[in-house]
């Protein structure tokens, strides 16, 4: 009977801390379901009847270390909880910036310089698609060249071909958004408003053609593309994170327009692209542009998003 009890006391113990250990990820309801369990097996051991209470005293040792076993690890499960943080999001925060916010202004000015010499207006659908183009371009091929990069020097296990549909499907939003910009910004400041309100306005307008491209891309690419997801509502809510900090971007590139009621440009300075400046400079200045804009609104969802609300979470 000693033998038999003891084996089976031990099978759970063995069991129970093995089952923690192998699920480390368990959610917080798992965890609490799981505590009570535990509790049974050590009241089993300490205040079980008959032979063990003669036995106690020759088991306390053995008893003991199973609980501090189980303790730890049920240390173990807490310990090893998913957190991500500010760190996380701020890190994720500054590797889009480089890789598809800069790409994505610098992609837009080049085209916009192609399209005026080819003879397209400003004003003309032609400019803005033309524009759209190469904003979708600057996000596709940013993107597809970081990650291929970061998989050469640091990470070998990123699956390039997940990048290249990711690449598709934020180059397609791009596309909407960059599409979008020259149309709406010529509307605004059509209808003499301060520069503050095209800013805010061109912030909102571009961030919902950006929602409109990636919720138009995830219907039509995930038919196709396998790590395109379809539209959900769950990846609703990333979407429209994402597509706030896109406006700010896009709000940011209208300090570019030295042009435009240059007092009330508070960006001008920073990121104002005179008549004497280079293409490539303007290109430069224009993608910094858009990696301030995007950078700035980010910041602020990052320190205001409750943990897993944000789509960089």
């Amino acid at each position: 009977r000693e033998g038999t009890q003891t084996t089976k006391l031990g099978f759970k113990m063995t069991f129970a801390t093995r089952y923690i250990s192998s699920f480390g990820q368990l959610s917080k309801i798992k965890k609490f379901r799981l505590f009570p369990a535990l509790a049974g097996v050590l009241n089993d051991a300490n205040a079980g009847g008959g032979y063990y209470k003669q036995e106690q005293t020759r088991n306390a040792h053995s008893t003991s270390a199973l609980q501090a076993d189980t303790s730890h690890a049920v240390e173990e499960i807490i310990s090893a909880t998913p957190t991500g943080g500010l760190r996380a999001r701020f890190s994720l925060t500054a590797e889009v910036a480089v890789s598809k916010i800069f790409p994505a202004g610098f992609g837009w000015q080049s085209s916009s310089i192609l399209a005026e010499n080819m003879g397209f207006a400003p004003e003309s659908m032609k400019f803005a698609l033309t524009t759209g183009v190469g904003d979708g371009i600057g996000v596709f091929l940013g993107h597809t060249l970081y990650y291929s990069a970061k998989k050469a020097l640091a990470s070998g296990d990123i699956d390039m071909a997940r990048e290249k549909d990711i690449g598709i499907l934020l180059g397609t939003a791009g596309f909407f958004s960059g599409t979008a910009w020259q149309p709406l910004v010529n509307a605004l400041q059509g209808a003499n408003l301060s520069f503050n309100e095209v800013f805010f306005g061109t912030w909102v307008g571009c961030g919902a053609a950006f929602y409109a491209g990636l919720r138009c891309g995830r219907t039509i690419l995930s038919g196709f593309l396998d790590h395109v997801d379809e539209p959900t509502y769950d990846n609703s809510k990333n979407d429209i994170s994402l597509s706030i900090a896109i406006g700010g971007a896009t709000g940011f590139f209208v300090g570019t327009d030295a042009s435009y009621l240059p007092d009330q440009n508070f960006l001008i300075d920073c990121v104002g692209i005179k008549d004497k400046m280079s293409d490539l400079t303007g290109c430069a200045i224009a993608g910094t542009s858009t990696a301030m804009g995007f950078t700035t609104a980010q910041t602020v969802e990052n320190l205001v998003f409750p943990t897993g609300k944000c789509w960089n979470d």
